[in-house]
């Protein structure tokens, strides 16, 4: 009976289990269509406002572009950009191995600091030589007051919001503490599929296409000083602020897909356990029964 017993509380513990899942799974489905509509409805007006930075970009040249740069970097800033909270499949162990792999591989032997948003990517750097009190930081980028606005950003992301942190960060380069800012995050595809980019934020990529000159003239109206002042920065903001709603996103999509897969795992664990449970209790039974007859005998006899 001890062995049905264990029995009973494994089924009654995976029962709740795949209850808090499928629980889990419709939020992150419902939370899903929000974020989805929200990158769908940004992504083609970010992707044309790059466009017309990178095209402006490359007519204007290094000393009137401070978001530009043609020295060879040798500072870096990685911006890896994760979630609040887990049981999301790999979403946030594949940012923080993809970090991890431009520090030993692509940036290896430079001056790199990282900067994380969302508490996964934190706890992950925090402690290590290139997070907020290692030796490689910056002290601009790394105070208390900026980690604890960045790590809280999901609670209320909206553009209002993330604008100063990237105002921050663009600040950053433009006083020429960093080289080169990478983000490094989820690019939503569909609720299966997430696709781990470094994406290169700062410098500005001038557009050269295949066959035409990098050199086009353009006219500038109202002025050129008022496009580098405006129109860049807030392209710039633009970009940044579709990478948090990509990484949003992808979040929702993996978990949903996380708790849809330890949902049918735990059907299928049930399953078993219910006919182990079965098994166990007609053994006991058909022992009962055999003693109860062997008693029977024997007082006949």
């Amino acid at each position: 009976m001890a062995n049905l017993k264990e029995v009973r509380s494994r089924i009654t513990s995976v029962g709740s289990t795949m209850q808090i899942t499928s629980a889990m799974k419709m939020v992150s489905a419902a939370k899903l269509k929000r974020a989805q509509d929200a990158i769908t409805q940004m992504r083609p007006y970010a992707n044309k406002l790059q466009e017309i930075l990178q095209n402006v970009s490359g007519s204007l040249d290094t000393t009137e572009n401070v978001y530009a740069r043609d020295s060879q970097p040798k500072n870096i800033l990685l911006v890896a950009i994760s979630s609040n909270r887990g049981l999301a499949g790999g979403f946030n162990a594949n940012v923080i191995k993809k970090t991890w792999n431009l520090i030993n591989n692509d940036y290896q032997g430079q001056n790199i600091s990282v900067v994380s948003i969302g508490k996964k990517a934190n706890d992950a750097f925090k402690r290590t030589p290139y997070g907020m009190h290692g030796v490689h930081s910056a002290q601009g980028i790394h105070d208390d007051d900026f980690t604890q606005r960045i790590t809280g950003i999901f609670d209320n992301l909206s553009y209002t919001n993330v604008a100063p942190i990237a105002e921050k960060i663009m600040s950053t380069f433009a006083n020429k503490e960093f080289d080169k800012v990478v983000l490094v995050y989820n690019q939503f595809k569909n609720a299966a599929v997430q696709l781990v980019l470094d994406e290169q934020f700062l410098p500005v990529v001038p557009s050269v296409q295949e066959g035409a000159s990098s050199a086009t003239d353009y006219g500038f109206e109202p002025s050129k000083e008022f496009i580098v002042s405006d129109l860049i920065p807030r392209s710039l903001k633009t970009q940044f602020y579709k990478a948090l709603l990509d990484s949003v996103a992808s979040e929702h999509g993996a978990r949903m897909t996380a708790m849809h897969k330890a949902t049918d795992n735990a059907k299928d664990m049930l399953r078993d356990l219910k006919i182990s449970y079965n098994k166990a209790r007609q053994t006991a039974i058909t022992t009962e029964i055999l003693e109860i007859v062997a008693g029977a005998e024997a007082l006949n006899g």
